[in-house]
């Protein structure tokens, strides 16, 4: 299976982007499921209902999100009804949404699921992922062997642990939410491939996919600020996975995919 995972997308530019350089991405890697981190879509900080369909519109078969996930109320007034939305599966039972499910690709049903971390998050908190991976792969293998886990993490060092949890329990385990890609995307010993964090789909001169000089302000005055997206040299980042037929992952590679063309009007 060829699995397709599309780093945060950043606001406005970065769906945009997404919109422009997917129709490529298909044709270039000819993915089986396209995964999407969408923890910041709307505002560059979590994802409203529209934008989730509009997403789903674009070909993206499931949208994680992470520490956001509660943002935006339209959201989550309608996430239950949502199942392409997942939130992270370690949060409290009775936070609304589905933290993972299994889908189907013709005859055969993929498993996707979110963790959240547990390093430097302030307003979301989630259990111990180290402990909550084994149990949540163990359910999911009852089910399918193609396991994909967003690992939505603040430090490397929290999702370098995670990996070698991971080792063998699924297909892969990518690491967002720093919006910077890393060059360390790897396949384990137990055929588990992971990637620390597979970037941010937006623009790349800025500061995550958001205005530079807003959050040069924001620490300069020490007043709170709800940056402002960027457009400047959009980008599409990701990472494509390919498993064997148990699972077991056999290739990954970053993606960066430049788009030319100008903000819309």
């Amino acid at each position: 299976m060829r699995i397709l995972y599309i780093a945060e997308i950043v606001g406005k530019a970065g769906i945009f982007a997404l919109k422009q350089g997917l129709p490529e991405l298909k044709r270039r890697y000819t993915p089986d499921f396209i995964i999407a981190g969408a923890d910041g879509a709307t505002g560059g900080n979590g994802l409203g209902r529209n934008h989730a369909i509009y997403l789903r519109k674009l070909g993206v078969h499931v949208l994680t999100m992470g520490e956001c996930s509660f943002y935006k109320k339209d959201l989550v007034e309608n996430i239950e009804k949502m199942y392409h939305v997942l939130r992270p599966s370690n949060l409290n039972a009775d936070a609304p949404g589905y933290g993972s499910r299994v889908y189907k690709i013709g005859d055969r049903k993929i498993a996707v699921a979110v963790l959240l971390g547990q390093s430097g998050f302030l307003r979301t908190h989630g259990d111990n992922p180290v402990t909550f991976l084994p149990i949540l792969a163990e359910r999911l293998k009852q089910e399918t062997p193609f396991i994909v886990v967003d690992f939505h993490a603040q430090t490397s060092a929290e999702k370098k642990t995670l990996f070698a949890v991971a080792d063998g329990l699924c297909s892969a385990v990518v690491g967002s939410h720093s919006r910077v890609q890393t060059a360390d995307e790897t396949i384990l010993p137990g055929r588990t491939a992971v990637l620390t964090d597979a970037g941010r789909t937006g623009s790349i001169d800025s500061v995550g996919g958001n205005d530079a000089q807003t959050c040069i302000n924001e620490y300069l005055t020490g007043i709170p600020d709800w940056a402002h997206e960027a457009w400047d040299r959009l980008e599409v980042q990701g990472a494509i996975i390919e498993t064997d037929e148990k699972g077991k992952a056999v290739d990954i590679a970053r993606v960066r995919l430049p788009i030319k063309q100008e903000k819309e009007t």
